[in-house]
């Protein structure tokens, strides 16, 4: 069996109905990506990500007419601008070569990150399992792995944490698993909420993690102190969220930044100094961690 996949160039306000016009008219799956190689480094605190030009690319099964598909879309999308490529792709075990190129990692000495299709290396270490597949962080990137490194260095038996961004809820998952007795997760795409919940109910954790999107989270935890905070975001949001994440850390609690760029370092570590005391930055290739303890406010 082959299969035709369609890709469609729009512009990001064009995306989203043209995805919807993809799966309407029989895609089996529908992916967004960059069209024009734009880095995104920096969206704002309330900002959903996303790239200026748009690859919107349906997969469809072979018995499709390819005419009548192409002459539905260009009827269902002719406000937007766009333009258009077709492919046929050979079949291959598709699940079996993406699957492969995924392995368990270790982060630090008790932690380790397994796929779900494979068997945890070691039995008696604390495993996160997650899938592979997940739109959100699955700890491959340096800005996830520093987190991860610190918080199994440093997760002992700590009350709570916030994981301010949470994505897929690997960190407060982690937090958990090693030791910490309750987390809240934050996030302002409603997607990540639902990952973090079935990723936390995959790992047997969902009873000590709860996830708000960020005004419910206002709402229920405005005067709420943590004795961890962890945020893996960027430098931009990360430094205007710095007043509200401190208010959220207790005195002697920690900071912990991940998201940020060495260049970017200074401004973010200027940020949180009013509030913390910040140490010298953990470095991952072009990326570091940041950590603080909070300084005792004075009345």
């Amino acid at each position: 069996m082959s299969w035709l996949q369609i890709a469609i160039n729009t512009t990001k306000e064009n995306a989203e109905l043209t995805e919807e016009h993809l799966f309407a008219a029989g895609a089996q799956t529908v992916t967004l990506t960059d069209a024009a190689d734009q880095p995104i480094l920096e969206p704002g605190v309330n900002e959903v990500p996303i790239w200026n030009e748009v690859t919107v690319t349906g997969l469809f099964s072979d018995d499709n007419d390819q005419q009548q598909l192409l002459a539905t879309l260009k009827q269902n999308l002719t406000d937007t601008q766009y333009t258009c490529s077709v492919e046929i792709l050979e079949d291959k075990n598709w699940t079996r070569a993406w699957m492969d190129n995924y392995h368990a990692m270790q982060f630090g000495e008790r932690l380790w990150i397994c796929p779900l299709h494979l068997d945890p290396p070691d039995a008696e270490a604390t495993t996160l399992r997650l899938d592979p597949g997940l739109a959100f962080g699955t700890g491959t990137h340096p800005t996830t792995s520093l987190c991860l490194r610190w918080l199994d260095k440093n997760i002992t038996q700590q009350k709570n944490i916030l994981d301010y961004g949470c994505g897929s809820g690997i960190l407060a998952i982690a937090a958990c698993m090693l030791g910490v007795v309750h987390a809240d997760g934050v996030d302002i795409d409603p997607q990540a909420l639902i990952a973090t919940h079935d990723n936390a109910k995959t790992n047997q954790v969902e009873n000590k993690i709860t996830s708000y999107l960020p005004d419910d989270f206002n709402k229920k935890h405005s005067d709420t102190s943590y004795e961890i905070v962890v945020a893996n975001i960027l430098s931009g949001p990360l430094a205007e969220l710095a007043p509200i994440l401190a208010n959220h850390t207790q005195t002697d609690g920690h900071i912990v930044l991940s998201g940020i760029l060495k260049e970017q370092s200074d401004t973010v570590l200027d940020a949180y100094r009013k509030f913390f005391t910040m140490d010298k930055p953990e470095v991952d290739g072009d990326w570091v961690l940041l950590h603080g303890i909070k300084m005792q406010t004075l009345d």
